[in-house]
């Protein structure tokens, strides 16, 4: 470093002591005075290192909007964040937060994902996390189906959209880093399928609202496999009703293209409870894992109630696998559906039926004979409505 250099580095180091000093420092610094030893005189302690770290943080950001903008081109699924607003939050993450906002005047849920937010993920982690997430918008933009929700768009980086604060009368809002990643989707207004499923956990479903919510998942899977695409965390969590309760399958954050080589699909990726026996043993599997988490799904509809609500994760997983435990299947259950039922759980995934054929099966139940279940005050004697079988 010449001695120019070190001059006007440490000038700048001397301005950030004091703001007073500054407009005197950048002065001498355009040639309109002279600076002193003493003025060269730095003392550590009086560096506010907080501030320093927040205009580097700034900075990086900069540099990092400006590295996307410049060497890449635009994928053609990014959006305009110009066009989107952000409302109000409706759900917290792991690794970010799902918001209600409007996307050029459309009602759009936006998730935002900042994989560094906790100052714990390292660059490796970061990276990979970013790569799951442009998998899940890639797999995602290509679906066009009633039973899906509809993708509008993504970006890699967001650091020019405000998040609204919690009290918008008095804070402002605030900025995120340009790490965050977000995607935007359709905004589905009926809660999720789980939720409507507890609010009716006493009175129960019509048969008829049993089998179209079936109808409507199947469909959808059905429509996701024959796009090799298997979505790979199957539960009704992940399904959304619109305002004619019709289901939408939602979240792909853990979904991918089917591999030609089942044996390079492996690993406990889904939910405890849903997970088919291969998932949970970390064999290879295919998209016959959806298969099984719809049986499950299918007798969750049914019976309005979550599988083994008495049992820990640990133990679901040794006996699903060890024991071949299924949730229980109530006496009043009709026959086609509980077949239906124990087809999709088979242990075995070759004897699992495939989605397309479980559609048919469905669109072959007649309704017009009953068989939903009934309210607990109405039928005291079945063994269904005892104790509450399900989380």
């Amino acid at each position: 470093m010449d001695a120019k250099t070190s001059v006007e580095s440490n000038s700048f180091l001397r301005m950030k002591q004091s703001d007073g000093g500054n407009q005197d420092l950048v002065s001498k610094l355009k040639g309109k005075g002279s600076l002193s030893s003493k003025e060269l005189m730095l003392r550590a302690d009086k560096f506010d290192l907080k501030s320093l770290d927040i205009q580097l943080e700034q900075k990086l950001n900069q540099v990092w909007c400006k590295a996307l903008q410049t060497e890449r081109p635009k994928e053609e699924w990014e959006i305009d964040l110009s066009k989107l607003e952000l409302k109000n939050v409706v759900a917290h993450g792991t690794y970010g937060s799902v918001y209600r906002g409007t996307y050029d005047n459309q009602d759009v849920a936006v998730k935002l994902l900042d994989w560094g937010e906790d100052g714990m993920a390292t660059a490796a982690d970061s990276a990979s996390l970013r790569a799951s997430f442009r998998q899940e918008v890639v797999v995602w933009q290509k679906l066009d189906h009633p039973n899906v929700t509809k993708f509008v768009g993504a970006s890699m980086g967001t650091s020019n959209l405000k998040i609204p604060s919690k009290n918008s009368s008095q804070d402002a809002p605030r900025s995120l880093s340009s790490r965050v990643c977000c995607v935007v989707v359709e905004y589905i207004p009926g809660g999720t399928l789980k939720q409507f499923l507890i609010r009716n956990r006493r009175k129960k479903l019509a048969y008829k609202v049993v089998i179209k919510l079936a109808l409507d998942l199947a469909s959808g899977l059905s429509y996701l496999h024959s796009k090799k695409i298997v979505h790979r965390d199957v539960k009704t969590e992940n399904m959304l009703l619109d305002y004619e309760r019709t289901v939408k399958i939602a979240d792909f954050g853990v979904a991918r293209v089917e591999a030609q080589n089942p044996s390079d699909m492996t690993g406990a990726t889904g939910t405890y409870g849903y997970m088919a026996p291969e998932v949970l043993d970390g064999q290879p599997y295919d998209h016959k894992c959806d298969v099984y988490s719809y049986g499950i799904c299918l007798w969750e509809i049914y019976c309005c109630a979550m599988p083994y609500a008495e049992l820990s994760f640990s133990e679901v997983s040794s006996a699903v696998v060890a024991r071949n435990l299924r949730p229980q299947i109530p006496k009043c259950c009709p026959n086609p559906l509980a077949n239906i039922m124990k087809r999709c759980w088979d242990a075995s995934p070759e004897k699992r039926p495939e989605m397309d054929e479980v559609v048919r099966m469905l669109e072959a139940v007649d309704t017009n004979k009953g068989g939903g279940m009934l309210p607990e005050d109405e039928t005291p004697s079945c063994f269904c409505f005892g104790h509450a079988r399900g989380p």
